[in-house]
């Protein structure tokens, strides 16, 4: 278990709980289960306090979690028959988004996903989940394959943004998620997006204009980063706490604000704590979302998209 920088005093209760029976173990007839038991449920009361009172700052911490479930999880354990579609048929194909044709309850469907990769070589592979402009024209082709066989669309949002190099605005990034922004909001299937964790600026929008956005309990979405923030208005990133509070990029502020539509639980201490539950959690929802939007027309369902995203900032200003 890797633990956060505020979670290390329940580090070393757990620590301590596991070094006594790790010393049981190695020494017959040596009971301490007693005194592990009471470490166990300080600890337990103590991961409860900590989750009842995250502030935006330790929010972002928990949505970066390396070992949160990432999009390959999901995909893997809610979607089957899953058959990737590579490259956008003009320059290159981008690991940092992944996506194809799949079932979901049987339903076939297209899905689409940041990955940012569960390791040291498969972050550099994914680019840590930040696309590049091919990575969004991909997303793109996808999306139409998906209206033109009038399947729905999932996606799994998982970003710190898109990728800021110099190549990649070379070949147009910015023109390339204003697209796939567009492309989200003329697609007449109905279109399903999941923040599984950072839901970074325009990276993140360009595959979250979307019907239904839901997000899990732990998850972020902002415009910009808090460091990000901090270094533009402040000249100071370590200000990012600050610019964290500022931004109101939790889950919890932005349904007050009606920019998302629901929330995901997670379980006690983050989604990283139990993976098979949260994925659980999400499918209930994915497929809760798709029953809503099922048998509307497709005038209506692109409709309904554009008028939700230009109502936004009329509601909750008093939040």
């Amino acid at each position: 278990m890797n633990y956060l920088e505020f979670e290390k005093p329940l580090a070393e209760i757990e620590g301590k709980a596991e070094e006594l029976r790790a010393m049981a173990r190695k020494s017959e007839g040596m009971n301490v289960e007693k005194e592990a038991a009471a470490l166990d449920k300080k600890a337990a009361d103590m991961l409860r306090d900590m989750y009842k009172t995250l502030d935006p700052w330790r929010k972002c911490q928990v949505a970066r979690h390396p070992d949160r479930p990432h999009c390959r999880d999901y995909i893997e354990a809610l979607f089957s028959e899953f058959t990737t579609l590579a490259g956008d048929r003009n320059f290159a194909e981008d690991h940092a988004i992944m996506g194809g044709l799949a079932r979901f309850n049987d339903q076939p469907v297209v899905v689409i996903g940041q990955e940012k990769g569960s390791d040291t070589k498969t972050r550099i592979e994914r680019n840590f989940g930040m696309a590049r402009p091919e990575g969004y024209r991909k997303a793109i082709r996808l999306m139409d394959l998906a209206d033109r066989f009038r399947l729905p669309v999932i996606t799994l949002v998982d970003t710190p943004g898109a990728y800021p190099g110099k190549g990649a605005e070379e070949r147009g990034q910015s023109e390339a998620i204003a697209r796939c922004t567009q492309k989200c909001l003329e697609i007449g299937v109905p279109l399903i997006s999941v923040v599984i964790g950072e839901g970074g600026s325009g990276g993140a929008v360009a595959l979250a204009s979307a019907n239904r956005v839901a997000m899990l309990e732990h998850s972020i979405y902002s415009v910009i980063t808090p460091e990000g923030c901090a270094s533009i208005l402040w000249k100071d990133a370590e200000r990012m706490k600050e610019a964290a509070m500022a931004l109101r990029l939790t889950a919890q502020d932005l349904l007050k604000l009606g920019i998302i539509d629901r929330i995901i639980t997670e379980p006690l201490g983050g989604a990283q704590r139990n993976k098979a539950d949260v994925i659980q959690s999400v499918g209930r929802e994915i497929g809760a979302m798709l029953k809503e939007l099922s048998g509307k027309k497709p005038a209506d369902l692109v409709k309904e998209r554009r008028q939700k995203f230009l109502s936004m900032g009329s509601t909750g200003l008093a939040a």
